[in-house]
């Protein structure tokens, strides 16, 4: 039976409900908010004041999307989960080099290494100190999703290592891939090497593409069988037209309807209510759905894209050889 692998074990895909495809839930102070103080989220109270509001409007599943050495905390996701009642998927893998100290071990160590981490956070539990050393000590709460990332340019020979490490850990583990693109650019070359690596690309979901705005491109993408993540929908000027709502009709009314999923991605404090900020996780149930809805789209439509494309784009894959733990709650 499809199952999510979520910090507190394993769950039916049947039972994620309404869920956001890409969220940053917990940053805890790393390189990453050295370099970006605006990302540091490493409050569990404040996480749990958004979450619940997500809670409250009907959310149930957010899969956070902050992979190994940047901030993550596996241990904090999974208090929040307790407190609030929603389930909460943990990445690993790497994100862009940015995000990490010059001669971090992510540069040195090769694919293989690389996907042995990945699957053992899969597997056996992730690392306490979020593979910062000196030595490892697994936690319970286990890796439910691999993060990859390409930038602007062309992926480079540590892209395409990471990408192949990724593309191991999802043959050995059937776990789902994530990927970040810069602004949106790279969908296709992201969607070569998965091919070039053997992943079925309906476990593939590519983020950001939403900010390149282009229906030639997303139906170029879509025709791939790879899944979408748009996250841009609050992030353009209000009182202008809105290209993540325009994109997402075209992209329904083309065909695409099950092959597209929806995120905040608010990596950021200013967008969080509980650290002071605008517009709060709960902007896509509360705001976005009624103008889905007065665009035209069917209330099939939208549990599509809340529900059902989630449920089964982060499923792990059953054809893989994975190893299934028990499950611990609906």
């Amino acid at each position: 039976m499809p199952f999510l692998r979520t910090v507190l074990g394993d769950i039916e895909a049947s039972q994620a409900g309404i869920c956001y495809a890409h969220e940053h839930l917990i940053i805890d102070p790393s390189f990453t908010t050295y370099c970006y103080p605006d990302f540091l989220l490493d409050s569990v109270e404040r996480a749990c004041i958004d979450v619940a509001e997500f809670h409250a409007a009907g959310g149930r599943t957010l899969v956070d999307s902050m992979p190994c050495g940047g901030g993550r905390n596996a241990a904090k996701l999974a208090e929040v989960c307790r407190i609030t009642g929603v389930n909460i998927l943990c990445p690993t893998g790497l994100h862009l080099t940015k995000y990490y100290a010059p001669g971090h071990w992510g540069e040195r160590l090769n694919a293989e290494e690389l996907a042995k981490l990945f699957v053992a956070d899969i597997e056996q539990g992730i690392d306490s100190a979020d593979y910062n050393g000196p030595e490892i000590s697994r936690t319970p709460h286990k890796a439910g999703v691999v993060k990859v990332a390409t930038g602007k340019n062309s992926p480079g020979a540590h892209e395409r290592k990471v990408f192949e490490a990724a593309a191991m850990a999802h043959q050995r583990t059937g776990v789902p891939i994530l990927t970040h693109t810069e602004q949106g650019a790279g969908a296709l070359e992201q969607v070569r090497l998965f091919e070039e690596f053997g992943v079925p690309l309906q476990h593939v979901v590519i983020s950001h593409t939403d900010r390149a705005p282009d229906p030639v491109y997303h139906k170029e993408i879509l025709s791939t069988q790879a899944i979408l993540e748009y996250d841009s929908a609050f992030r353009w000027e209000p009182g202008t037209r809105n290209p993540t709502l325009d994109l997402l009709v075209a992209m329904v009314d083309a065909g695409f309807g099950t092959q597209i999923v929806l995120g905040m991605d608010a990596a950021r404090r200013k967008y969080w209510k509980a650290y002071g900020g605008a517009p709060g996780l709960v902007f896509l149930l509360r705001e976005f759905v009624p103008r889905l809805q007065q665009a035209g789209l069917s209330s099939a439509d939208i549990e599509k894209i809340f529900v059902s494309n989630p449920a089964r784009c982060y499923a792990f894959d059953s054809s893989a050889s994975n190893k299934r733990t028990d499950v611990l709650h609906a």
